[in-house]
């Protein structure tokens, strides 16, 4: 079957496309289904004619099998906190419904279709973050989704919270009527931390590929020296992702005039022989030279984090696993979510480090004593009278201090639960949830220091000696934070640039 792409995700997630089962999907399901009807008549399968968890032991009557699914999702929907965007609720559907279609888990085409037709229509569960464990997958999160397919509770539809069996009313959808397994099949997996870490990754792909920009731009707005980021330095070490980082700094600096080149300059011997203190520096600070050895690493770990979410999408994690080839029934634990979990801890810290860096850099701008080139706080009025940028700089690294408390890894805050059947869990939809901040408030970060960025630029009043990558970047700001002079209040504008910041891609 055709695997689901991150690329895909985002299309259906951002740009309305559909997602359509397949002729292949459909039969999956049937047959998986037909198979666990007719092999579960005179067996004990777990979730089917026995209790759930702990209370596996207990056998269930015949005439109480269907209720029993119906418990099972009214039980467990009872998460509390905010609900999450309709996006992440998409792509956590998209990730239910790819997952449960691959025939692995004996669910009824109901079921598929169902989820399907939310996905299709725009139809959005409202899900509450705080829940499940991520050992049993996300059973609260994903209680709440079944809940919704039954038409109970709430969803999101058109931009109004609204009663679901009002919204299906109205759409001439049937509420699911659940089969054989259906309800433990909705709840019993990784798709709510594996929706959420799908979005992580598309919006952290945004915020590095910003920050190598802002990166950039900064060595220019310091005529720094370009060998730092040269092919030839960063070629020696045999890290991919440092080489691709100084090779995106390579692209986006090449037409640029401002940049130093140390053979014009520390390597003339003319120049030097007469000198024992170089006014220029030999060296620039580490927040401008080692950007590709500190964002390198992290874009290695993002593409790690790429590679496991997808096969979380196109695995089958549910318990027990329905296998129509073997014709038989396996138990075992493929709803844990350690996989994502440990993916989401390290690009969190990853981002986290990245927001550091926008700090650090920000800072440079910021301190005349460091740069030795523009006003304390690029200030453009008149100094001790007006303030410049400085209050934004407390913000930035308000937010950047934020992001180091919740860099903390979550995957080893396992707290037995569920009568110790869950003895060690995942916490994985915790850290996705908690990556999700960590990227929220880099934005911010990015913001404020594209802002001061764009007045370093306006400062320098050499705009057009500068990449048409930076110029095209001063344009972006501007669009939305104008030149500060005098002393007022920008919050507003800084928030459209960051909307608008996790919105675009930088250009390929």
């Amino acid at each position: 079957m055709k695997k689901i792409t991150l690329d895909k995700i985002e299309k259906i997630v951002f740009s309305g496309e559909k997602y359509d089962l397949s002729e292949e999907q459909k039969q999956r399901v049937s047959d998986s289904f037909n198979f666990l009807t007719s092999f579960s008549k005179d067996k004990v399968i777990y979730g089917i004619n026995t209790g759930f968890g702990p209370m596996a032991q207990y056998k269930i009557a015949g005439e109480e099998m269907e209720q029993l699914q119906y418990n099972l999702i009214r039980s467990h929907a009872n998460g509390i906190g905010r609900s999450l965007k309709n996006s992440y609720v998409k792509a956590m559907m998209i990730s239910r419904l790819h997952t449960l279609s691959l025939g692995f888990s004996g669910i009824s085409i109901e079921l598929a279709e169902t989820i399907e037709k939310f996905i299709n229509n725009d139809i959005y569960p409202v899900i509450p973050e705080h829940g499940g464990v991520g050992a049993s997958g996300d059973l609260v999160q994903l209680a709440h989704l079944g809940r919704t397919l039954i038409g109970e509770g709430k969803v999101s539809y058109k931009g109004d919270v609204r009663e679901t069996s009002s919204v299906l009313e109205e759409l001439n959808i049937v509420p699911l009527k659940l089969q054989l397994r259906d309800g433990l099949a909705v709840m019993n997996g990784t798709s709510c931390m594996s929706g959420i870490s799908a979005l992580n990754l598309i919006l952290s792909e945004r915020l590095l590929d910003w920050a190598v920009l802002a990166s950039s731009v900064m060595n220019e707005l310091t005529a720094s020296y370009d060998d730092s980021f040269s092919a030839e330095l960063n070629n020696s070490k045999m890290h991919i992702g440092q080489q691709e980082i100084a090779g995106k700094m390579r692209e986006n600096l090449k037409d640029g005039n401002v940049l130093k080149q140390r053979n014009e300059h520390l390597f003339d011997q003319e120049k030097t022989k007469d000198q024992e203190y170089f006014s220029e520096k030999v060296q620039e600070y580490y927040s401008l030279r080692c950007v590709p050895q500190i964002l390198g690493p992290i874009l290695d770990a993002w593409k790690q984090a790429k590679v496991v979410v997808e096969n979380e999408y196109n695995s089958a994690n549910d318990n027990p696993i329905i296998c129509t080839e073997s014709k038989n029934v396996y138990h075992g634990g493929n709803f844990h979510g350690d996989y994502i979990s440990y993916e989401m801890d390290k690009l969190k810290i990853g981002i986290t480090k990245t927001s550091l860096l926008m700090e650090r850099q920000l800072n440079y701008l910021m301190n005349a004593k460091l740069n030795d080139k523009f006003p304390p706080f690029l200030n453009r009025g008149k100094l001790g009278y007006n303030f410049g940028l400085q209050g934004m700089q407390f913000t930035a690294v308000s937010t950047t201090a934020e992001n180091q408390t919740l860099s903390n890894p979550m995957s080893v805050h396992s707290i037995s639960n569920n009568g110790d059947n869950q003895d060690i869990v995942s916490m994985g939809t915790n850290s996705a949830l908690m990556t999700k901040k960590v990227i929220d408030n880099s934005f911010d970060v990015l913001a404020i220091h594209l802002t001061a960025i764009a007045q370093a630029m306006d400062i320098s009043n050499n705009k057009q000696e500068f990449s048409s990558a930076a110029r095209e970047l001063y344009s972006f700001v501007r669009q939305s934070v104008p030149e500060l002079i005098e002393d007022v209040s920008l919050n507003e504008e800084i928030q459209e640039l960051k909307n608008r910041l996790t919105e675009k891609p930088v250009k390929k």
